[in-house]
Formats: C-alpha cells, structure tokens, sequence
C-alpha cells in the first residue's frame, strides 16, 4: 500500500515509516520541511494524491487555548485533501482519556480532531495511547526548581514512544477500525511515584513533593490517564530508561 505519513519526519512519524517500510508498504513521510503545512494547506492535496491511507501525526505548537483552532483547521484541510485524492483510509493518533479532561484545553483540542475525523465520509481509525516515556522530562520540569519536583499522585502507564509507533503503523496497514484503539504501557504508576524513580535513576537528589495542585495533571481525577484494558506495550519504563 501507498501510506502518506504527515508529520512524518517527528519523533513518532519517523518511526512509523520506517515500520511501515520494513513490512513492505510505500511509506512516504510528509512535514513542512518536505513542503506540506496543514494549516494553509500548501502541498496537502499533493502529499495525499494516490495514496491508500493517510496517517495524520501532525501536533498543536501549543498546548493552551490557541490548540482547538488547529486541529479544527488542520483536519478540515486534510479530510478536504484526502476526500479529493480518494483516500480509503485515515488514522490519527489521540490520548487515552480524552474525552474525559475538559478542563484541559489541549485534552479538548485531541476531542475535536477526534471528533472532526468520527464525523467524515472517509473510513478512519483512532490510536489512543498513553502518556508518552520520552515526555516524563518535561513533565517533571513544568514544576521543579533547584531543591524539589511537586508532582500530584495521578495515576500515569507511561508507553515507549517505539511501542506507540508499532501500533500506529500496525494499524494503518489493517482494515479501518471506524472507532478506538487504546494502547498502553506495561505499569501503572503515580506521577509522584515516576518521578521520584526518574530522577534517582539520573543520580538527581532533588525532592520530589506530593502536590495535588501541581502542573498540568493536577485537574486530572482517578485514572483517567491509564487503561487497564487497553493494548498492553511490552516496554517497561526502568528498561527505557536504561
């Protein structure tokens, strides 16, 4: 199959071509250095022309209130592109519990696009996924000063950002879904909890303080970040790490 891959050159993109590639498809990566911007819609109808599917990777520069506007514009653009080019399939990438966080404008924003895709005319597939280990840093930053890390005890399963690749690229090569797929690491954590085994793993001596009000996560009640029925990744998040 021909595979469109926008947002194709990013941290998980690259890597969904490159398994998309190895398992025989023609994986083709799309970005605005490649000449394609989802919001003016330069090159879209161009990137998507010919192909079977078209995964759509690409992210809000913001997590604020600015994110809604675009995914409504970015995904407007590309479900008008892929209509046009005759596109059998499209998937995006989302987060497990989406739906469920509208106190967070950037949760709300992934509920559009979500939403924007559910609604169209072209059979489409949504991969749900957990937070990400390669953003645990910057996480615990959002919070920190010289002395300590304030995190809230929130229930995290943090998945390897190889394993989310795996699934995407797994199912864009299948049969549209026309729903979810969940994916998730192998553990559950407390956030607290995660960060107090990242930074002693780094030989950082910072505190980390249990802070319900603390950072982005704080608004987020009971386990809406985790999925005990989702797909489980086999990644555990002490082997990433070392």
């Amino acid at each position: 199959m021909k595979i469109a891959v926008i947002g194709g050159t990013g941290l998980i993109g690259s890597q969904v071509v490159k398994n998309l590639a190895a398992a025989g498809h023609e994986a083709v990566p799309h970005s605005k250095s490649t000449g394609v911007d989802v919001i003016s819609g330069q090159g879209l109808d161009e990137a998507v022309a010919g192909a079977d599917v078209v995964v759509n990777l690409t992210n809000s520069p913001t997590f604020d209130e600015a994110s809604p506007a675009f995914f409504q514009t970015s995904m407007d653009n590309l479900l008008a592109a892929a209509r046009k080019g005759g596109v059998g399939h499209v998937v995006i990438l989302s987060i497990v519990g989406t739906d469920q966080v509208p106190e967070l404008d950037y949760y709300r924003a992934k509920t559009l696009q979500e939403n924007l895709l559910a609604a169209g005319a072209i059979p489409y597939s949504i991969v749900r996924a957990t937070q990400f280990m390669d953003f645990i840093d910057a996480v615990l930053s959002w919070t920190a000063d010289a002395d300590t890390v304030r995190l809230p005890a929130t229930p995290i399963q943090p998945i390897a950002s190889k394993d989310v690749a795996a699934a995407v690229a797994e199912v864009a090569a299948g049969a549209p879904l026309n729903g979810i797929r969940n994916i998730a690491g192998p553990e559950i954590f407390t956030l607290d909890e995660l960060g107090r085994i990242t930074l002693s793993h780094k030989g950082d001596h910072r505190t980390v303080v249990t802070d319900p009000s603390a950072g982005m996560f704080a608004v987020v009640k009971g386990d809406v970040l985790t999925d005990k029925d989702a797909h489980l990744a086999p990644t555990r998040y002490t082997d990433w790490l070392s």
